[in-house]
């Protein structure tokens, strides 16, 4: 079993104190297995969390999808994202550099 991320919710709080959220296209680059992109999906329009392990995936993909149905996972890497470009509002690299 993998150890939680962001425990205490420092980040997600860091995030809400330094970014105004709501109604925002949200991307993050190396979201795992989705915990930290489902931290913040409720709050936010829309949430893409790419990364290119795809067992990462599939577990984000199948972990409390319906609570977050805005919230999308594709496999990918950040050098090559599959998206035109400037169409998000913010770019998350939370542990993923």
């Amino acid at each position: 079993m993998r150890p939680l991320r962001d425990p205490e919710g420092a980040e997600l709080n860091h995030l809400i104190a330094v970014c105004d959220l709501a109604g925002k296209d949200i991307l993050e680059i190396g979201c795992g297995d989705g915990e930290f992109t489902r931290q913040f999906a409720g709050l936010t329009h829309k949430v893409i969390g790419i990364d290119p392990e795809i067992s990462d995936l599939n577990i984000a993909r199948n972990d409390k999808t319906a609570l977050f149905p805005n919230a999308c996972y594709i496999q990918s890497i950040g050098e090559r994202l599959p998206f035109p470009p400037q169409i998000y509002d913010l770019v998350i690299f939370a542990c993923s550099l």
